[in-house]
């Protein structure tokens, strides 16, 4: 290997940092702060464009065992009788127009595949960053440990992949107050036989109704259906992806829906609550030797369902640009990684705003001409943007 990395944070952006930069010849190193990589965030969408680069990862068949294939996706139900509005043909459409098929998965699934891909020397658990200092050799990293006890890390280029609270962001670009959306999700996982039938396909649905909307979907090669819920926030203000949410207030928010949507939050064994928070691109990710990638660079609402995706696409970015880099070189390839992720990761957030509006209008003339338009949809060619773009075929930029 030739030059040394530290990835700070192991989850799905930091792991797949490591497995794709090793892959170029790196010496990448994952430091996490817990002590066991654990699930956070549940279901996945495994978009076309994330697909790919799983598969020339070598991981392909790893993501069949553990992914459910989509048959359809964007099946648009009404939210009183669950009359479908819209549903998209995926399957071997979609791999026919992206090369890849549209998958679901669980985080933890997802984690495990690329942990395993991984040498065990290469992922450091229990190591929670606390400083860093640089200068034109190096980075200088400083570690705690629950026990007690610090380590010290020496690398050419680390890259912060630690989430939404990232710290090591606020050494790069100084924090701008998120904007909240006065919107929060409910999260839950139902063992499939409690679920209602129209819930146990290889589908995604998402039910559209005044001010609120659900999405489904099945993971974990199709046992479970993991449930989002998007409802009005209220006095919930807390951005936490782990904090425990009530049943019962899940419930209430669907007690005049559709019977299929009061039976799976009803089936819910439990449920994470967690506040939305809108965020604006950042101006830069880099400073020297240190860059950002994934949620820590780019957080964006759920929407669009590509945060993991935009993560995996700049881990091989990032792979191109220090393949070919030495230790001098080191921060012009991480200014050329970010002037070439920026732009598009920008897009989908930006792109992400105003989507909670678009599902969540009241019954009335504007919500008949929304459901005529999504009559006459074309989803699949419409998201060419989104999933057919190349990220190992596009020019880095300078």
């Amino acid at each position: 290997m030739g030059l040394r990395v530290a990835v700070v944070g192991g989850g799905l952006g930091g792991l797949a940092a490591a497995l794709t930069l090793r892959r170029a010849g790196v010496d990448a190193v994952v430091y996490e702060q817990a002590p066991v990589l654990r699930e956070v965030g549940a279901g996945v969408v495994v978009a076309p464009n994330m697909v790919r680069l799983i598969g020339r990862l070598g991981l392909g068949d790893a993501l069949a065992r553990c992914a459910v294939w989509l048959e359809a996706a964007f099946e648009f139900r009404r939210w009183e009788n669950g009359q479908v509005l819209y549903a998209q043909p995926m399957g071997e459409a979609c791999e026919r127009m992206y090369g890849a098929n549209l998958h679901t998965a669980h985080r933890a699934d997802l984690l495990a595949m690329f942990q395993n891909a991984l040498p065990a020397q290469a992922v450091r658990l229990d190591h929670r960053f606390v400083a860093l200092d640089q200068d034109d050799a190096e980075v200088r990293l400083t570690f705690a440990h629950r026990a007690g006890g610090e380590t010290k890390v020496h690398a050419d280029a680390v890259i912060g992949a630690d989430g939404i609270h990232s710290a090591v962001r606020p050494l790069i670009v100084t924090e701008v107050e998120p904007h909240f959306c006065h919107l929060s999700a409910f999260r839950a996982l139902i063992p499939v036989e409690k679920a209602p039938e129209c819930a146990r396909r290889p589908v995604q649905s998402l039910w559209l109704g005044p001010g609120r909307h659900v999405v489904h979907y099945p993971v974990s090669g199709g046992r479970l259906v993991n449930v989002v819920a998007i409802v009005p926030a209220g006095e919930w203000l807390l951005e936490s992806w782990t904090a425990d949410g009530d049943l019962s207030d899940f419930a209430r928010e669907f007690e005049t829906w559709d019977e299929n949507v009061r039976q799976l939050a009803a089936a819910a064994p439990s449920t994470k609550r967690w506040a939305l928070y809108d965020r604006s691109p950042l101006e830069r990710w880099t400073s020297g030797r240190v860059t950002l990638l994934g949620d820590a660079a780019h957080a964006m609402l759920p929407f669009f369902a590509q945060g993991a995706g935009q993560a995996i696409e700049d881990a091989a970015v990032l792979a191109r640009c220090l393949r070919e880099a030495d230790r001098d070189s080191v921060p012009q390839a991480l200014l050329s990684y970010e002037a070439t992720r920026r732009p598009r990761a920008g897009r989908v957030q930006l792109m992400s705003r105003g989507r909670a509006d678009y599902n969540h209008l009241p019954d009335g003339p504007a919500q008949r001409e929304r459901d005529a338009g999504l009559r006459d949809g074309d989803f699949l060619r419409h998201s060419a943007w989104l999933y057919g773009h190349d990220v190992d075929a596009e020019p880095l930029l300078p």
